[in-house]
């Protein structure tokens, strides 16, 4: 009897990327074989995100379109994770009752049970945690860059900004001792990664479990000291717990990139305060200044809210002001979306999505003409660019190929005749400058192939076990013995 077929379908934050490729390590685990591309799957996994408004409308109308596949395959099993499912929890099952599968955040590693229970029941298995049942770096992973991977440092959030529905979904803040997050980082590298990026709702209040306010900026710098590591990004900061020894690491740390993605959310002071976000603009601009002042090469990112309720003309201002001071090379913008169970949700003064759009557009055209600015300083220097795939959605028709560069602008580039993998790495000389991206259409001054390269050809991607170590300290544990890639 062949194996039964899996797909996980994710939305949203990087978290959920992460969660997904921990949901395809387990069914890996427990048997079960990725879907062919184009081939309907056996089961078919929903990990959803409740961030947005329309997050609902995505997950129940996706749902709706595979009803008809589960009717021709009572077999077939559909479950759904995540964000979504903590909150909504028995409603999808009532609304969509040929799913077979609905578990919360906290309980990932239950999925190949609850779809056996579903199969041999045949009924639907409704189970959602209060609380984390197992830290979720302690499950398999099947990972889906052969040169880059997730690392998470924390799970959880101890913030109670008014917009957002994450704490509440996600739990409070665990931090991961040291010791296991650089045991996974030696794993990945051992399968030939060549970056990681840590993950955390709030990296800088890492060591806030275990008493050290310093623990993050310590553990940039111990990352650097894993040989075979040649990138370390993060995200997301806090501006309120931002301190001057993280600069210092990433300025100090050659593998720490000198990128920084730091949400502003709004400009405005007394947005902030109606946010729960405990800085000011100054506070905000202030880390600007000695993160530029350490590293003037850094590329400094954010997210902002445009329409938060109650939002003026002169609080929109302000925002526009700080965006014009950061000079961000890019911004993630959003419009504010309102949702239940925030208090955010009931404050007066919701305003009218017509004035939001409209100030939206205009925020819009000030950061991308700032950052149109910023890359067209970029002509004529020469970028370190980690290959990848998907990142040019017009590669074929231009032939040119894509990745990142270490300040993690996007670069599309011409190989010329040369062999190149995703997972490699080349250094060329920007030639033009758009907005959102970079082209180097001249020769290239270097190509070095990796091992992540020699993986992404093979068909490789890294299968990295649970990491369990639960060292308190710094310093570079025994590697993990890898596992072996995976097709």
């Amino acid at each position: 009897m062949s194996a039964r077929t899996y797909q996980v379908r994710t939305y949203g934050c990087q978290m959920n990327v992460h969660d997904s490729e921990r949901l395809s390590g387990l069914l890996e685990d427990a048997g079960y074989v990725v879907a062919p591309e184009g081939a309907q799957a056996d089961v078919v996994v929903f990990n959803t995100c409740a961030v947005r408004e329309n997050a609902d409308n995505k997950l129940y109308g996706n749902l709706g379109h595979l009803a008809p596949a589960k009717t021709a395959n009572p077999d077939m099993q559909i479950a759904v994770g995540g964000c979504l499912a903590q909150k909504d929890r028995g409603e999808i099952v009532r609304r969509a009752p040929w799913v077979d599968v609905v578990f919360g955040t906290h309980n990932i590693g239950s999925l190949p049970t609850l779809l056996d229970r579903a199969r041999h029941n045949r009924q639907a298995e409704v189970e959602i945690l209060e609380s984390l049942e197992v830290f979720p770096s302690t499950l398999p992973a099947r990972r889906d860059s052969a040169h880059s991977g997730w690392v998470s440092i924390s799970v959880g959030c101890n913030n109670t900004c008014t917009f957002c529905i994450v704490p509440a979904l996600r739990g409070r803040e665990r931090d991961r001792r040291p010791g296991d997050v650089l045991a996974e980082v030696s794993a990945l590298v051992a399968e030939g990664v060549l970056e990681v990026t840590l993950l955390g709702q709030n990296v800088n209040s890492y060591g806030v479990e275990f008493g050290d306010r310093y623990a993050f900026g310590k553990l940039l710098r111990a990352c650097g000291e894993i040989d075979g590591l040649e990138r370390v990004r993060f995200t997301s900061p806090h501006p309120k717990d931002f301190t001057d020894d993280v600069i210092a690491a990433m300025a100090e740390t050659p593998v720490v990139c000198h990128q920084l993605h730091m949400p502003l959310q709004s400009g405005s002071d007394r947005l902030l305060r109606e946010m729960r976000r405990s800085y000011r603009s100054a506070r905000y601009l202030s880390i600007i200044d000695k993160v530029r002042a350490a590293m003037p090469d850094a590329a400094i990112t954010t997210d902002i809210i445009v329409g938060f309720p109650g939002e003026t003309e002169a609080d929109f201002q302000a925002t526009l002001d700080v965006v014009a001071q950061s000079r961000f090379t890019s911004a993630f913008t959003f419009q504010y979306s309102k949702r239940p169970g925030t208090p955010a949700a009931s404050m007066p003064d919701q305003l009218p999505k017509q004035v939001v759009q409209e100030r939206y557009d205009r925020l819009v055209a000030l950061q991308n003409d700032i950052a149109w600015q910023l890359n067209k300083e970029q002509v004529g220097r020469t970028a370190e660019v980690v290959v990848a795939t998907g990142e040019g959605r017009k590669d074929a028709d231009t032939h040119r190929m894509s990745g990142r560069a270490r300040d993690n602008r996007l670069v599309h580039f011409t190989p010329g005749e040369a062999p190149i993998r995703p997972g490699d790495v080349v250094e060329t000389v920007i030639t033009y400058a758009a907005p959102h991206h970079l082209v180097a259409d001249g020769p290239l001054l270097s190509h070095r192939r990796t091992r992540a390269g020699d993986n992404h050809e093979a068909g490789i991607r890294p299968k990295t076990p649970g990491v369990t170590l639960g060292l308190p300290g710094f310093g570079i544990p025994t590697p993990l013995q890898p596992t072996g890639g995976c097709g």
